[in-house]
């Protein structure tokens, strides 16, 4: 009775995490509210959950920055106009670009339960209007912290 009991609660709380885990859609755009953007540009949410990129305007992927994933994490991979969903399971902020249009701004910014590798990131060479993004987005992130 009692492994009965232990296997029952293991599938009721498996199958509790996975209906709790939520997916954020974030469109690529052309002709977003800041032109060439990711929209939304910030996506907070929590390990496990996962971010559903949508090629909105085609023409358009989504990469990790090199150092603004979380040590350990597997990086942001999405194909030029092709959709993919990833999921997160490692706490972090992890920052992304559209490989042609990162000198536009088409920057975003994933924060997974906590942005505790955000001074690491900060470090990343960023020129140009992408700069100047990150610098918006990182505000965000930091009034959301309560800096």
């Amino acid at each position: 009775m009692l492994k009965f009991a232990g296997g029952a609660l293991a599938l009721f709380m498996a199958t509790a995490f996975s209906a709790t885990a939520a997916t954020v859609d974030v469109q690529m755009l052309s002709h977003g509210s800041h032109g060439f953007s990711f929209e939304p540009a910030v996506v907070y949410i929590h390990s496990g959950d996962s971010v559903h990129f949508i090629p909105t305007d085609k023409g358009h992927n989504a990469q990790s920055i090199p150092g603004m994933t979380p040590d350990g994490a597997q990086p942001i991979n999405v194909p030029f106009s092709q959709e993919k969903t990833i999921q997160f399971t490692k706490p972090g902020l992890y920052g992304y670009k559209c490989l042609p249009h990162f000198a536009l701004g088409m920057v975003g910014l994933v924060v997974v339960d906590n942005a505790n590798n955000e001074a690491e990131a900060r470090k990343a060479p960023l020129y140009g209007a992408a700069k100047r993004r990150f610098n918006e987005l990182f505000q965000d992130v930091d009034s959301k912290n309560g800096k």
